[in-house]
């Protein structure tokens, strides 16, 4: 049964968490190589109340900004749950974060104090301290670090709390009955087209109104791991939601990860595409180098497995439609897949038990589900996994959205999609130049369906804003509708397909986003590129398609007569690949995953009325299209 709370606010849902949940443990730290610590629902409130009394005492009024640089960790959802329950709201960000980025996030959102999880973070706090001069107090978090003599840690904050508290200090009581649905819970800060992150503001109702309707049931027993970065409102909705529930999450990271697996158990936990490609590698490899019976069971029962689920989805209706039905096939392919399901099915059951079950139990055995996102799941990656029976589904949103705007269920299970819109959601199609809707519209047959347009977004999640932006909020939010940027289309499953973006941030599959037009102004400084266009949607690494400048190449020494020479030449290559590595670097400014790994030398110029606008800008989705082989070339390689 369902029993999640249901609370008007963040503060709220910890304060009935404790109530409700008690002693069963609500978050668990790794503190040996087999061993959790954990901190109960109880332990979690009163540490948090404990904490929010000395940020009162430290001069936190309801609604200031509180800044929070860590990654996952036990003091991380501490300090959160105190932030929110002094009415504040918190300015999360992990600690990989850059200088200048500190000075804007910082200066921007007028926090006054600052979470730091490391040593490191401080330092770089204090050396910037003159360029940050409204920031009056850190606390650093790490009980291990050497805090400097001006900065305050969290394990001590905790003590003076507790000190007030025992003296009948009250005030953070009235400031959870003063909380607000429409206050401000978060302020999370995302890269933008200027390069400076925007900060978008998530209430208290945005994220409540997610945790009413996240279709996946869990309960006290279920096992959570958390693995995603906390500050990422994608980890951070699940963490909420499994709080709302009384279940544990488990913090992990990636070198124990396989560990974790094995000895959590998860029954879920968010995740990214890039987990699942690893993963997938890792089984391709393992296969690869074992005995050649045990790679022909393998083969066998993915054959069995994958022919089973095909057949099972076509009789639920969950095989991927972009076309009206056709009564016949219908009835024909209902009458094939029956007999199919029926004729593999005692094979399949076998292999499944003997050859797929160990398979499962690497990603712990125990999986309810997990949900992807952060970007899109190659297909062929999400078919494997949901062939072999661990069941990925995958989602779709954004953080301006608190993040979920769609998602798969084992009901709707539909391949290639991001499943139907959660429960109070409504999705349109719009022509991006336009503006005219696609879908719906009742004036068209099947109501504009398999219609490729910009996905536009209304609903209790979407944000009140950007903050300090009006401008940016006015493009962005018009009568309560949120234009995302993604291309997408329903289905007549009535799923929703995306299909690329129509703006040009780039989404890794690691989930890392950036901006390509600073990297290709970069790169278009060069003597020795004409042009050039990064591309990496959806991919481990970001790449680049280069026109090189022939006059600059043949003063570096490369003897040039045309561009179709240039492609392939190895002289031009080590040229450029030299120039790519200078000129995108970290002491240039750039973060480590905006890096460009590969690219392709092109033998054509970008032509204005073909690759190009009037106005000289990259036609995208045109050169996306028209060089797609080479596209795959760079990541294939």
């Amino acid at each position: 049964m369902d029993d999640r709370i249901t609370a008007p606010n963040m503060a709220a849902l910890y304060k009935e968490a404790a109530e409700r949940y008690g002693d069963l443990p609500a978050f668990a730290r790794r503190v040996g190589r087999e061993h959790w610590e954990p901190c109960s629902f109880r332990e979690l409130y009163e540490t948090g109340l404990c904490l929010a009394t000395s940020l009162i005492d430290l001069g936190v009024s309801a609604r200031d900004h509180v800044g929070l640089f860590a990654d996952n960790r036990m003091e991380w959802i501490w300090a959160d749950c105190a932030i929110q329950l002094c009415g504040a709201a918190d300015v999360p960000r992990g600690s990989d974060i850059t200088d200048g980025e500190l000075i804007h996030i910082i200066n921007h959102s007028g926090m006054k104090i600052a979470f730091v999880e490391s040593e490191a973070l401080q330092n770089s706090i204090l050396r910037l301290r003159d360029e940050v001069p409204n920031l009056a107090s850190i606390v650093l978090m790490d009980p291990e670090a050497r805090p400097a003599e001006e900065v305050q840690t969290l394990h001590s904050l905790l003590e003076r709390g507790r000190e007030l508290r025992v003296g009948a200090d009250r005030r953070v009581e009235k400031r959870i009955d003063g909380v607000k649905s429409e206050d401000l819970f978060t302020l999370i800060y995302t890269s933008g087209t200027t390069g400076k992150p925007k900060g978008v503001m998530l209430t208290h109702s945005n994220m409540m109104s997610q945790v009413a309707v996240i279709p996946v049931s869990l309960t006290c027993t279920d096992r959570v791991l958390s693995i995603l970065p906390i500050w990422h409102i994608f980890e951070r909705v699940f963490e909420v939601y499994t709080i709302s529930c009384g279940s544990c999450t488990y913090y992990s990271v990636i070198r124990t990860l396989g560990e974790d697996l094995k000895q959590v158990e998860p029954t879920f936990m968010g995740s990214a595409p890039r987990l699942w490609e690893s993963l997938h590698q890792r089984i391709i490899k393992t296969i690869g180098a074992a005995h050649p019976v045990r790679r022909a069971l393998f083969h066998t029962a993915c054959f069995l497995s994958r022919r089973y689920m095909e057949s099972l989805a076509f009789l639920r209706g969950n095989r991927l439609r972009t076309s009206p039905t056709v009564w016949w096939k219908v009835a024909y392919g209902s009458v094939y897949h029956t007999l199919r399901w029926l004729l593999i099915l005692p094979w399949h059951g076998f292999f499944n038990a003997a050859v797929l079950e160990p398979i499962r139990q690497s990603a712990g055995g125990s999986l309810k589900a997990t949900i992807s996102g952060g970007g899109a799941l190659p297909e062929e990656i999400d078919t494997f996994f949901n062939t072999i029976g661990i069941p990925v589904l995958e989602g779709y949103g954004m953080t301006e959205t608190s993040p979920v705007i769609a998602v798969r269920t084992e009901k709707n299970l539909v391949i290639g999609t991001v499943g139907p819109p959660i429960a109070n959601t409504e999705l349109r199609i719009a022509d991006p130049e336009s503006g005219e809707i696609f879908y719906p519209d009742p004036d068209r047959p099947y109501e504009g369906r398999a219609i490729r347009g910009e996905i536009h977004v209304r609903g209790p999640q979407v944000m009140r804003g950007y903050y300090r932006d009006p401008d940016r909020s006015a493009e962005t939010l018009n009568d309560g509708w949120l234009k995302t940027g993604d291309l997408g289309m329903i289905t007549f499953n009535d799923c929703l397909k995306i299909l690329g973006r129509c703006k040009a941030t780039i989404v890794l599959s690691s989930g890392e986003n950036f901006e390509p037009e600073p990297i290709e102004l970069r790169l278009r400084q060069s003597p020795y590129i004409d042009n050039c266009m990064v591309v990496g949607q959806d991919r481990k690494y970001a790449g680049a398609l280069i026109i090189p400048d022939l006059d600059g190449l043949r003063d570096a020494g490369v003897h040039l007569d045309s561009l179709a020479k240039a492609s392939g030449n190895s002289d031009a290559d080590k040229v450029i690949r030299t120039e790519i590595k200078r000129m995108i670097s970290k002491s240039n400014g750039f973060k480590k995953y905006e890096a460009i790994v590969d690219f392709r030398l092109l033998d054509k110029p970008f032509e204005v009325g073909e690759e190009l606008t009037n106005l000289y800008k990259l036609k995208r989705h045109v050169i996306q299209d028209r060089h797609a082989s080479i596209i795959e070339e760079i990541y294939s390689s």
